[in-house]
């Protein structure tokens, strides 16, 4: 029973937005549309978990006190409605009416109307990864699009930011285990090889969805925690010590990122394997600890490297896909 739309300032928040006057909402559950009214009007799809519900206005459209709002699932447009006042008026609103409802929100999507198509586009998402080899990026999802022939067929995905005291802390869900589910998660320093799943190589420590083995700056692995398959949610994060100075300046607020540099995709380049670099400096030591479902499988304490902990993830079997939250609202 989860509704998306928009209310005015000083809406009551213990109604669902679209039944009060001047609101308007899709809901989820019914797939209806409620504007200003407890009465909804058949509209488009009922949505479910894993679906993607947008709510925006067409600029273009603003004439005579009235804005049309429209509403998208997953990245297409359901419909839209004309409703009195303007976009200034109007302000983002979620509901929730049952138990165990959650919702991710971005309230800065970029989306607009392609001009060749007429498709709706959402965020790519493609500018918080720092590199990405033989992986494509939909919003949120990450689909190996390697050979997956060898060990050196890794598709790698880092993001462009360490983990740090505020941000501790990501997921990954299995979409796709592909053919041998060879789906890595994990941490690595900022350099690590292209075309070593995390984990192998120093600097770098994973959980492997395939065989349930952590490996750290090892091709050998260690018995950890259980097999993870489609469906399945897994995570990592560090429990920074109180004292821990170890932070970057950068604290993830995007004005202040320095040298925001364009991601660098190796989509489909064969170049060589990457060579490691001399001893790097270690800073100081935590603890890694990663989940399965929402409950913790095992911890290791680590030395971070210098630059900080990256979140990498491999995969490296054809058809692999997953759906991956950098900043989840838990954990």
């Amino acid at each position: 029973m989860i509704a998306v739309g928009l209310v005015p300032q000083y809406y009551k928040l213990d109604h669902q937005p679209g039944w009060l006057p001047h609101s308007v909402a899709y809901h989820a559950d019914d797939g209806k549309l409620y504007n200003g009214n407890t009465v909804g009007q058949q509209f488009g799809p009922k949505c479910n978990r894993g679906d993607r519900i947008g709510c925006g206005i067409y600029l273009e459209s603003l004439e005579d006190g009235q804005t049309t709002v429209l509403f998208t699932k997953n990245g297409k447009e359901v419909g839209t409605v004309v409703v009195p006042g303007s976009p200034e008026a109007l302000y983002p609103a979620v509901g929730m009416h049952s138990l165990g409802e959650e919702v991710q929100l971005d309230l800065q999507a970029e989306w607009g109307m392609e001009e060749e198509d007429g498709l709706m586009m959402v965020d790519s998402h493609e500018d918080e990864w720092g590199r990405l080899h033989d992986v494509r990026v939909t919003g949120t999802l990450l689909e190996y699009v390697g050979k997956g022939k060898s060990i050196v067929d890794v598709g790698l995905a880092q993001s462009r930011l360490p983990l740090n005291t505020r941000c501790h802390y990501y997921e990954l869900e299995i979409t796709d285990s592909g053919e041998k589910c060879y789906i890595a998660l994990g941490l690595a320093r900022r350099d690590y090889p292209k075309n070593r799943h995390p984990g192998w190589s120093r600097g770098s420590i994973a959980y492997h969805a395939d065989d349930g083995k952590l490996f750290q700056g090892s091709g050998v692995g260690d018995a950890f925690g259980p097999r993870c398959f489609e469906g399945d949610v897994m995570g990592c994060g560090i429990m920074f010590p109180r004292d821990y100075t170890g932070d970057d300046s950068d604290d993830g607020d995007l004005e202040v990122r320095p040298k925001q540099q364009r991601v660098q995709n190796d989509l489909y380049m064969n170049d060589e394997d990457e060579e490691e670099d001399g001893e790097e400096q270690e800073g100081s030591k935590v603890m890694v600890f990663f989940t399965r479902n929402g409950k913790v499988v095992g911890r290791r304490e680590v030395a971070v490297p210098a630059g900080g902990f990256y979140p990498t993830i491999g995969m490296m079997s054809t058809g692999e896909k997953i759906r991956v939250d950098l900043h989840p609202l838990s954990g």
